[in-house]
């Protein structure tokens, strides 16, 4: 399983990376895209909204089952990626090939970036999902 060291996670199953200082860019683990098994349709309809961190922000649709999307960090959703969804691509089994590339759900300018702190490091998370 794939637990990149320079991420942080939430026990959700989302992981965050920072890029530019405030923007968070986030997306669901290997683990959980594992579990899901092939993604069939990504939603996120809040873009533009600005969340508080655990409020759902999106929804992925596998074959068997919808699982809610949390935000991990309160902010603004500036985007969505669109290779994912019915507006772009509408490739949602990208995050399955590369849920840490360009299988990225959202980016969001962080409201509070102290919030990280408070999410679980690899080595943590390898331990909840282990």
């Amino acid at each position: 399983m794939n637990i990149p060291a320079d991420l942080k996670y939430t026990e959700d199953h989302e992981w965050v990376r920072v890029e530019n200082g405030n923007i968070a860019v986030v997306g669901i683990t290997d683990f959980a895209q594992k579990e899901l098994d092939e993604l069939v349709y990504v939603e996120v309809e809040t873009e533009g909204e600005t969340l508080s961190q655990g409020e759902e922000f999106g929804t992925v649709e596998a074959v068997k089952t919808t699982s809610e999307l949390f935000m991990p960090v309160s902010g603004k959703v500036i985007a969505v990626n669109a290779k994912l969804t019915s507006d772009g691509d509408d490739d949602p089994t990208l995050v399955n090939r590369d849920p840490y590339g360009d299988g990225w759900i959202i980016k969001v300018e962080m409201t509070d970036p102290d919030e990280l702190s408070g999410l679980l490091d690899a080595e943590a998370y390898e331990k909840l999902v282990d």
